[in-house]
């Protein structure tokens, strides 16, 4: 399979959805000059989920699945370091990986299609619910939020893959579906777990 883009890459301990918002401090030299690239070119970079060695050392590999991140605003924080708020755009699937000379990876990359709309189902009406009160407190941060999101599957499960206390590892299972009411259906049976309490 031949790649779609060739992207420089941000292992994080973390992992960003479609539309999700991710503020970062950026304070290595290889991941300024990302910043700077990005902001350059206007141009986006990928994060990945950074996974433990399987063998238990202290090694770390990167998920092969990850969320093409743009940067949409710059700011200095209290210690002086640059911060950039985030914003993810889609999904990929990284085919090889190259390190230039100052450490920061770059990934050969195929998009992945998002599935068709779908309406969130009756029995995942609840989920939509839970969304719409997270936007009570967090929708000033998603200026693009129209009523009608709450009716479509893969925007509510993303928005909850962001806003729920999920483990990272369990976020990576749930970006990886490609069907949006599966990744419904799975949050659902994991709420009871991990809805905060009111």
């Amino acid at each position: 399979m031949s790649p779609d883009a060739r992207i420089p890459l941000f292992p994080l301990h973390c992992v960003l959805v479609p539309g999700g918002r991710l503020p970062l401090r950026i304070f290595e030299p290889r991941y300024l000059d990302l910043v700077r690239d990005c902001s350059r070119d206007d141009s986006g970079f990928g994060v990945c989920l950074l996974l433990p060695d399987p063998e238990g050392g202290d090694a770390h590999h990167h998920a092969r699945i990850g969320t093409l991140a743009r940067i949409v605003d710059f700011h200095t924080l209290d210690d002086g370091l640059l911060g950039i708020v985030t914003r993810g755009q889609r999904r990929f699937r990284i085919l090889d990986t190259t390190v230039r000379n100052n450490g920061l990876l770059l990934g050969s990359v195929t998009w992945l299609r998002e599935a068709a709309h779908r309406q969130v189902p009756e029995d995942c009406s609840l989920l939509a619910d839970i969304t719409a009160r997270f936007l009570d407190r967090l929708g000033s941060n998603y200026p693009e939020y129209r009523h009608q999101d709450l009716q479509d599957a893969a925007w509510v499960a993303y928005r909850l893959i962001e806003w729920l206390p999920l483990p990272p590892i369990e976020q990576q299972v749930l970006l990886e579906l490609n069907d949006p009411v599966q990744r419904l259906q799975r949050l659902l049976r994991l709420l009871p777990e991990h809805l905060p309490e009111a």
